[in-house]
């Protein structure tokens, strides 16, 4: 289980270090963020979204190294299976979507968001969320 936490912590952080870019750099609207048809952006992301976003995929990925046991911290054992049951149910929730624009029943298609949350985002969230289940289910 330590290959799977460490696998799923360093995706995590990956991803943590570009929503820190986009604190730094400022937030693209390329194919990261949700378009309508027309192409204008569903919301406009800012410096400080990005950020907490980056904080909470950082503390997941400390979460899922803690129920692995892998480092250790300094929160009751309770709070680390609260925690990475949260990590689970936030990228589920992802996989699944809003029913629109994001996820597996996305109505709004043809958009370079649409192609690469089919392709990539979508794919990935279900990845990690069976990943952080093993995690919480099997570690420790």
């Amino acid at each position: 289980m330590t290959v799977v936490a460490m696998s799923l912590a360093s995706v995590l952080c990956a991803l943590a270090i570009v929503h820190l870019y986009w604190t730094v750099r400022g937030v693209g609207m390329g194919a990261a963020v949700p378009t309508h048809t027309n192409g204008t952006a569903v919301f406009r992301p800012g410096r400080v979204s990005a950020f907490v976003v980056a904080a909470a995929l950082f503390l997941a990925a400390v979460i899922v190294l803690a129920r692995a046991r892998v480092i250790l911290v300094g929160f009751p054992d309770a709070a680390i299976r609260v925690g990475i049951w949260g990590v689970v149910t936030a990228f589920a929730a992802r996989t699944v979507g809003e029913f629109r624009y994001v996820g597996l029943f996305k109505r709004v298609r043809g958009t370079p968001f649409a192609h690469w949350d089919s392709l990539l985002f979508t794919p990935l969230c279900t990845i990690m969320s069976i990943a952080a289940a093993l995690v919480a289910i099997f570690a420790a």
